[in-house]
């Protein structure tokens, strides 16, 4: 079998690991590495803005198809927030922790019901000179009160996904969040698309 490389745009090796899983359970003729450029400024409002900048810049640098993923949390008490603005809730130093802890402060006061959200998940994918392809997955749930969990990176301890059973996203198993996230959803979307590479 002949493996070929695709590049996802990104120097975070959590998602690189989760993609290359994802990718590997459907398409194991595909490897997904990491990128090593320089990073673009992601000045879209939208996810699909910010993945397709991403994934341009990769697909220029490395001559290699690029898949770039845009994702975050949307709570719908705050009206879809905080959104593309997922990383840097708490500010510019991407401090996972802190983002959690500000969201869960400023949501203190909700009660259960009004907590729903979703991770969503939008996934560019760029050839070099040819064509480009967008796709969203989104992964209903809950806020948590608190955070549980150790597994995973990001919102994912205090994100109770409806499909869970209580348990938040930092209690699932790898398998078990790679089978269902808004990543994997959106990757089912992409599927198709890749079977041109």
């Amino acid at each position: 079998m002949t493996t070929r490389r695709i590049v996802l745009a990104t120097h975070n090796a959590h998602k690189v690991e989760e993609f290359g899983a994802i990718v590997a359970s459907t398409r194991p003729d595909l490897e997904v590495v990491g990128y090593d450029g320089p990073e673009p400024v992601e000045d879209g409002v939208t996810f699909a803005q910010n993945a397709l900048i991403k994934a341009r810049a990769a697909a220029a640098h490395t001559g290699l198809p690029a898949m770039a993923d845009d994702s975050g949390i949307a709570v719908d008490v705050l009206g879809g927030s905080p959104g593309v603005f997922s990383a840097y809730w708490a500010g510019h130093k991407k401090d996972g922790v802190a983002n959690y802890e500000l969201l869960l402060d400023q949501l203190a006061d909700i009660a259960d019901p009004h907590r729903t959200a979703q991770f969503v998940s939008t996934i560019a994918l760029v050839v070099p000179g040819g064509e480009e392809h967008v796709v969203t997955g989104v992964w209903p749930g809950r806020l948590a009160t608190a955070p549980t969990g150790e597994n995973g990176f990001g919102y994912d301890p205090v994100f109770l996904p409806d499909d869970a059973a209580g348990r938040s996203a930092a209690e699932l198993t790898p398998a078990e969040k790679n089978a269902s996230s808004h990543r994997a959803r959106a990757f089912d979307a992409l599927g198709p698309l890749l079977t041109a590479l």
